[in-house]
């Protein structure tokens, strides 16, 4: 069994070394009489490669008859040259001279695997090779020449991206060379081992007044085998690391961006809520009620206390004293409470016009300040007249309002009603 495996590898080596000793011969890029090219028939079972479109040269600078010029031939200074494959469209503008293109490419790979296509590109020092990079529209004539071949080119992404080595800046010289590096994915339509063939591909070349210089490389073929092709007995391989995949999720996208903006709006929403609650408001406080109505309501209260029923008799004696002091500082526009008496009986004095119950205003000041400085304890009859010559006072010095009409007050059983006093007349303040 080693001698018949042995003899079948052997046999697969010449198979291989014989076909790759006719590729050159049998993808001929440029045929003498200018038709389409056809390969060999093929071996076994192998599949017919695709027709390749042969070159065409454009009216400008055609050759002469029975004669076709190579894709890498330099077009005559000062005359414009096109030339047109199915997959790539070559121009030189006029005056320009085409690039010196050198290119290498594997003659044999694997199903699956990158093969790079390496293109050496001599040209001018103030031109440049593929300025905006490497790249291949997905519905170009070149994509689907590329893929009606077999063969995938790698997302710019990828692990294998193409690169491309630019000259030296500080290099001397009028002409430089550039290193493009372009790998291909082989992905034959059958199993086994297949002669495919790389379809020319273009390279531009800018130059320094503007113009650009599009070349074509030349036809390659390879020869396809299978990864496990020479393997007697493959094993099953373990499957590639996982790569992190990024799919785009439009709706997501949205969804997250309309929450952040709904976020900060309502954040903005809250704050400018609560510095508008937090703002200074207006409070509207009652009307202050007039010195003369408190003072009353304040004397009542003290009438229709139990002070006197429980002997507290010094307390309402001062209530009394407080009430008409806070009073008189009122009407007549000082602090009655922090007023000494003999202070409150100047002010009062230069009240005008003048006040008319002046002296009794000072001597009730006089005998609130017995109780409250001589410690003199007023009984209960003190009480209740310091209570009644309290609403004199405040009756007496109540400002005039005009001629108050007579009022009759109803009272029960056979009480004959009586008319109320006049209001007396108002005191100014100074």
């Amino acid at each position: 069994m080693s001698v018949l495996r042995w003899l079948s590898r052997a046999a697969c080596l010449v198979a291989t070394a014989s076909l790759v000793a006719a590729a050159p011969a049998l993808a001929q890029p440029d045929p003498p009489d200018g038709g389409a090219t056809q390969l060999a028939p093929p071996q076994d079972d192998e599949p017919p490669p695709p027709p390749v479109v042969a070159p065409t040269t454009a009216p400008a600078s055609a050759p002469a008859a029975g004669a076709s010029a190579a894709p890498g031939a330099s077009a005559a200074p000062g005359a414009g040259a096109q030339r047109t494959w199915v997959s790539c469209t070559e121009h030189v503008p006029p005056g320009a001279t085409r690039p010196d293109i050198q290119e290498t490419f594997p003659a044999g790979g694997f199903s699956g695997y990158a093969a790079a296509l390496t293109i050496t590109v001599t040209h001018g020092k103030g031109e440049t090779v593929l300025p905006e990079g490497f790249k291949l529209q997905r519905d170009s004539d070149a994509a689907r020449a590329l893929t009606e071949a077999g063969f995938l080119f790698p997302e710019a992404t990828a692990d294998t991206a193409p690169t491309i080595a630019r000259p030296d800046p500080a290099a001397t010289g009028e002409r430089v060379t550039t290193v493009v590096t372009v790998p291909f994915v082989a992905l034959p339509p059958k199993p086994g081992r297949n002669l495919m063939q790389l379809p020319p591909v273009p390279v531009a070349v800018a130059r320094a007044s503007g113009e650009v210089v599009t070349v074509c490389t030349r036809l390659h073929s390879i020869i396809v085998e299978d990864p496990i092709a020479n393997e007697v007995d493959p094993k099953v391989r373990p499957s590639p690391e996982p790569r992190p995949q990024r799919e785009d999720w439009a709706l997501a996208r949205q969804a997250t961006i309309a929450a952040l903006v709904g976020a900060v709006l309502a954040l903005i929403l809250a704050w400018l809520i609560r510095r508008w609650m937090k703002r200074p408001r207006v409070v509207h406080a009652p009307p202050p009620k007039l010195p003369w109505i408190a003072a009353m309501e304040e004397l009542s209260a003290l009438r229709r206390s139990s002070l006197l029923a429980e002997g507290r008799t010094d307390e309402f004696f001062d209530r009394v004293s407080d009430c008409v002091r806070r009073y008189l500082g009122a009407r007549y526009g000082f602090d009655g409470l922090e007023t000494t008496s003999d202070e409150m009986r100047s002010l009062l004095r230069r009240v005008r016009p003048p006040v008319l119950v002046l002296p009794e205003i000072g001597d009730f000041l006089s005998d609130c300040d017995l109780v409250k400085f001589a410690r003199v304890q007023p009984t209960e009859q003190d009480c209740r007249e310091a209570l009644e010559r309290g609403e004199q006072i405040v009756r007496r010095t109540v400002p005039q309002q005009g001629p108050a009409p007579t009022s009759t007050i109803h009272t029960s059983g056979s009480d004959a009603s009586r008319p109320s006093p006049p209001s007396p007349p108002d005191e100014v303040s100074p």
